[in-house]
C-alpha cells in the first residue's frame, strides 16, 4: 500500500510517529512483559480505587508506609542477625531516559501546539472537524463515567488499539480513508450549499446597507 492510500498520507511506520524507543515498544508489545505488567497495574489499582473507596493520595501514602516500613524492619532485622540486606536494585534514572521521555512529550506539545494554532486561525478546517468530534466525544464519555474509570479506560485503549491497528493496518486504513472521502464529499456539498448562500445573503445585505 503506497503512502496515498496510508492515513494522512503518512510515509513512516506506526513504531517510527510513537518515537520509535522504549515508549513505542510498549505502546507496541514490543517489551511484553512490560506492557502486561502496566495493564495489570492499573486494573489492580481500578479494582482497589473502586472497592475499598480509597483516593489516590491515601492509597500511595498508604503503600509507602507499609513498603518502607517493611524494608527498614527487615534491613535492621539484617544488621542484627547478620543477614543479607533487602535485594534492593540500584534506584537510579539514567539521563538515556529522561531524554527519551522529554524529547517524546516535546515532540508531541509541539504537534498539539502546532495544530492549536493552525486551528485558532482558520487555516485548516479539517483539522478542526476532527478536533471538534473529539472534543464532543470526550465530552459525552466524560459525562457517562468517572474520572478513574476513564483514566483505567484510557490507559487500556493506549496499549491496546495502537498495537491492534499495527497489526490490521491495511484493511483500516482501506476502510477510515473510505469513510474519510464520504465525510469530505459530503462537507464540500454542504458548504456549497449552505455557507456559499449564507456568504452571498451576507455580502447582498452588505451591498443594500
Amino acid at each position: 500500500m503506497g503512502s496515498n492510500d496510508r492515513l494522512f498520507n503518512r510515509q513512516r511506520s506506526l513504531h517510527q510517529i510513537l518515537g520509535g524507543g522504549f515508549v513505542a515498544d510498549v505502546v507496541l508489545w514490543r517489551r511484553k512483559d512490560v506492557t502486561v505488567g502496566i495493564l495489570v497495574i492499573t486494573l489492580f489499582a481500578w479494582v482497589v480505587f473502586e472497592i475499598s473507596g480509597y483516593t489516590l493520595l491515601s492509597l500511595v501514602s498508604s503503600v509507602f508506609l507499609l513498603l518502607f516500613t517493611i524494608l527498614f524492619l527487615w534491613a535492621k532485622s539484617a544488621a542484627i542477625l547478620n543477614r543479607p540486606a533487602p535485594p534492593l536494585p540500584h534506584l537510579y534514572l539514567s539521563e538515556e531516559m529522561v531524554n527519551e521521555a522529554a524529547c517524546f512529550v516535546r515532540n508531541h506539545i509541539n504537534m498539539l501546539l502546532s495544530a492549536s494554532e493552525d486551528i485558532a486561525l482558520g487555516k485548516d478546517t479539517n483539522m478542526f472537524v476532527k478536533v471538534s468530534v473529539g472534543l464532543v466525544l470526550v465530552s459525552v464519555i466524560g459525562g457517562l463515567t468517572d474520572f478513574l474509570t476513564l483514566g483505567y479506560t484510557s490507559i487500556v485503549i493506549v496499549l491496546t488499539v495502537p498495537a491492534l491497528y499495527e497489526k490490521y493496518e491495511d484493511q483500516v486504513d482501506a476502510c477510515i480513508l473510505i469513510a474519510y472521502r464520504k465525510l469530505r464529499h459530503f462537507y464540500y456539498k454542504f458548504d456549497a450549499v449552505c455557507v456559499s448562500k449564507v456568504q452571498r445573503l451576507i455580502l447582498e445585505k452588505e451591498k443594500l446597507s
